[in-house]
């Protein structure tokens, strides 16, 4: 772990060009999301931003009531800056947060990081019959 990182909430923090960047292009599961929907999707969540010597290496954002339930996404470290624990961290920092610490349900969905996140308690639905979606995979396709 680098010395001069920090996380933080503060959304004018951020720089949305890191996050577009990272999401419209590098992410599998929001390619080709455009800026106005990232920065909507900003305003709309508790952000958690994670900087390196002044600079955005990392992002995620927690979609939540801040009462019962909340919805972990877009988490991303820059890939130059991964293996170092920043993703590890960012997780703490999430589920100590203290408007998430108390909810009786904190989700995510992942393609590849199942262990990143169960160092963080997460595991398998317990009971995945009763979830339910309506997936629009294509939807940045077509704005």
């Amino acid at each position: 772990m680098q010395k001069d990182y920090f996380i933080s909430t503060d959304k004018k923090k951020l720089d949305p060009e890191v996050i577009h960047n990272y999401l419209s292009k590098e992410s599998y599961w929001a390619k080709g999301i455009s800026m106005e929907l990232v920065k909507r999707s900003i305003e709309l969540s508790i952000c958690f931003g994670v900087y390196c010597d002044g600079n955005q290496i990392g992002f995620a954002r927690v979609v939540t009531d801040c009462a019962t339930f909340g919805y972990i996404a877009d988490v991303f470290i820059l890939p130059e800056f991964r293996g170092n624990g920043f993703s590890k961290k960012l997780m703490e920092v999430i589920i100590n947060h203290p408007n998430l610490k108390n909810l009786r349900r904190l989700i995510l969905a992942t393609a590849d990081a199942h262990g990143l996140y169960a160092q963080s308690g997460f595991k398998p639905l317990a009971k995945p019959e009763r979830w339910m979606e309506k997936h629009n995979p294509d939807v940045y396709k077509h704005e």
